[in-house]
């Protein structure tokens, strides 16, 4: 095999919750992770002068060891020993610094591509392991689906798989420091924290209703004072017709809740129009029935 393209998926945070931070600087969460069909593609393939070297659609991103997805393949080629050169093409449609973990997912794209490029035969968890020291989303992006991180994000457990459902998603033309968002959230502010153990309970039940009453995100109360968009636009999609709305991760992307799928596509049209947000895509949940990425039928 000279050649490997995998599909890294986005993520949306149906619930988040920040239970404290710990001595090394990280904070201890409970989040209910949900992967969604808007995806990046990453290549690789085996070139015979040695290195890595990288190209990418977006001018303005790394393409040297400042990017997540060269810094996996370089790992992987140590970790291995893998004398062969690498070069990376990176084709970006996940919105960028956007809560959406797309750099984490290109991350657990190109470890599992390096493990099937090579024919390395390590199993997903060994690559997770491999994935928590690079990001702490990146092993959730290589498991994928409907999960409960806790920890630092890297304890994962699978949970039902989220209704299905239409999900309309907007980011508005500011991007946010998920570092920035952490520094500055005060947990003793009066912090209502979101129902987790609710939603796991109303995927089990397989309630969409369940799941949207639930939607939370503590970072909510750091990113929107800054950025009044991501308000603004919550209010839009509940008015168009969204079951709920939230901010995924640090934000600033949107996500919307639409049962029907001809509400979803009006609400979607009608944003479009607007302008106030600059990305924005219609989708729906991702399935990957917790084999993760290593399923090749998914990728």
């Amino acid at each position: 095999m000279n050649e490997c393209r995998i599909r890294a998926y986005g993520k949306i945070n149906l619930g988040l919750d920040v239970i404290g931070k710990r001595p090394d600087g990280y904070h201890d969460v409970r989040m209910v992770m949900q992967t969604v069909q808007l995806y990046d593609q990453v290549v690789l393939s085996v070139r015979e002068q040695p290195g890595v070297t990288m190209e990418c659609n977006l001018p303005f991103l790394p393409v040297d060891g400042h990017n997540l997805v060269y810094r996996a393949v370089e790992r992987m080629r140590q970790e291995y020993r893998i004398h062969a050169g690498v070069h990376i093409r990176l084709r970006k449609c996940i919105p960028v610094s956007a809560g959406m973990a797309g750099g984490s997912s290109d991350c657990a794209a190109a470890l599992y591509g390096m493990n099937r490029l090579f024919e390395l035969g390590q199993p997903v968890e060994k690559l997770m392991e491999l994935g928590v020291t690079l990001g702490a989303d990146v092993p959730y992006c290589l498991m994928r689906g409907t999960a409960l991180a806790e920890g630092i994000g890297e304890i994962l457990t699978p949970l039902a798989p989220m209704p299905d459902c239409f999900l309309l998603i907007a980011k508005p033309p500011v991007s946010v420091s998920t570092r920035w968002v952490y520094e500055n959230l005060d947990l003793e502010a009066g912090t209502i924290h979101p129902d987790i153990d609710g939603m796991v309970d109303a995927l089990e039940q397989g309630s969409l209703e369940g799941v949207a009453r639930r939607l939370g995100n503590v970072l909510e109360d750091v990113t929107i004072p800054e950025y009044p968009v991501i308000r603004r636009i919550k209010e839009r999609m509940l008015e168009l017709g969204a079951e709920n709305a939230l901010m995924s991760g640090s934000g600033p992307t949107v996500f919307g809740i639409f049962a029907e799928a001809e509400t979803a596509q009006a609400a979607c049209t009608a944003m479009r129009l607007e302008r106030e947000a600059r990305q924005i895509y219609l989708v729906r949940p991702f399935y990957a029935d917790n084999r993760g990425i290593g399923d090749k039928k998914q990728n």
